[in-house]
């Protein structure tokens, strides 16, 4: 096996390459992604390779490099390497940036499963965890929700059976890397070239998990906070690392804010039992037109109050779907008139991953 094949190069990708090999261009996937550079696996081991002019200058929000990348570029020893295009994803998971705009980032690309990570402690959130499922079916990604720390869970803490139903049949595992529990399953999911991404908040254990697949300290751990349960952003950048069972995992630092952006299919699948439930109740209602309100003879209202419906996914449902709306009206709006480009040189304007950008 080729460098590049156990960092998942395929013959079709071979293939698809070809137009860029004519070029005189070399693959690779980038490892490591960086505010001014990467670090980039060719089939000549590891390379730190910037991105090339044009592409910097023509890239949108979407079209910047991200770990997990398969990219072309040049590679002149002594002279460096140079990001020329990023090639076909898949797998691409996709995020609104932090704040009130419209910005949105990349997060990973080339993902085959997706393992939504929260500890068994007073930080444990079926709600943000529904986001986190949307993502990965928006995605078209595997997921499976690992539930850390199990060493440490207090009495009467969820259960595998539990969490499942709480986020509509998803599959679940219970881990604690510390004893070993459950690692066994956790391993027999991750086949030798499938790219998985680690995904939850600060403190859930996503790197204790690499450390332990990969039997010895490859990411930088710390203790959570005995306050509030929270952990320290110890990831400070999005690492894949190959391990020694031929899996590759894709390491994020922690996300306090995940905003859903263009997820209106993942939205569906993650609540699918949800929304079969709701269109079989509607059917009851008094009125056709009937928003589940204030409307008198609802069947969903009734159903809720009665406890035959879920209030929390009810309301989780709801509040998700008026976000991917907000956001939608906001890609709606017409943008910013950009200002004038300076005839005395660039701006200075910085792009999402940091390039300057003119």
């Amino acid at each position: 096996m080729t460098v590049l094949e156990s960092y998942g190069w395929t013959p079709e990708r071979q293939t698809g390459f070809e137009p860029f090999a004519e070029r005189g261009l070399l693959p690779g996937r980038i490892v490591v992604q960086q505010r001014s550079h990467a670090r980039v696996m060719t089939e000549d081991g590891e390379v730190t390779a910037s991105l090339a002019g044009k592409l910097a200058y023509q890239a949108g929000d979407l079209d910047f490099p991200v770990t997990g990348d398969w990219v072309a570029c040049t590679h002149h020893p002594g002279d460096g390497a140079s990001i020329q295009s990023v090639l076909p994803r898949t797998g691409l998971f996709v995020r609104r940036a932090a704040g009130q705009g419209q910005a949105v980032q990349a997060v990973a690309a080339n993902v085959d499963l997706a393992l939504l990570v929260s500890s068994l402690n007073a930080d444990l959130n079926p709600r943000r965890l529904e986001r986190y499922l949307a993502m990965a079916l928006e995605s078209r990604v595997r997921p499976v929700v690992v539930l850390t720390k199990a060493d440490l869970a207090e009495q009467g803490a969820p259960t595998a059976v539990d969490m499942s139903s709480a986020l509509g049949g998803v599959e679940v595992l219970v881990i604690s890397a510390r004893t070993g529990l459950g690692m066994d399953a956790l391993s027999a999911r991750l086949a030798p070239g499938l790219t998985a991404v680690l995904l939850g908040s600060s403190g859930a254990g996503k790197s204790t998990i690499v450390n332990a697949l990969a039997g010895e300290e490859k990411m930088t751990t710390a203790a959570i906070r005995d306050s509030d349960a929270h952990g320290r952003h110890t990831t400070t950048h999005r690492e894949l690392v190959l391990m020694p069972s031929g899996a590759l995992l894709l390491d994020t630092p922690g996300m306090r804010e995940l905003g859903l952006w263009d997820a209106q299919a993942g939205l569906t699948a993650a609540f699918a039992d949800l929304e079969a439930q709701l269109e079989t109740l509607a059917q009851n209602c008094r009125f056709r037109d009937c928003r589940h309100g204030a409307e008198p003879g609802c069947a969903v209202q009734a159903a809720l109050r009665e406890g035959q419906l879920d209030r929390d996914r009810w309301q989780s449902l709801g509040k998700l779907r008026a976000e991917l709306a907000q956001g939608q009206g906001r890609q709606r709006r017409p943008p910013p008139v950009k200002a004038r480009r300076s005839t005395s040189g660039r701006s200075g304007r910085t792009g999402s991953n940091g390039v300057e950008r003119g």
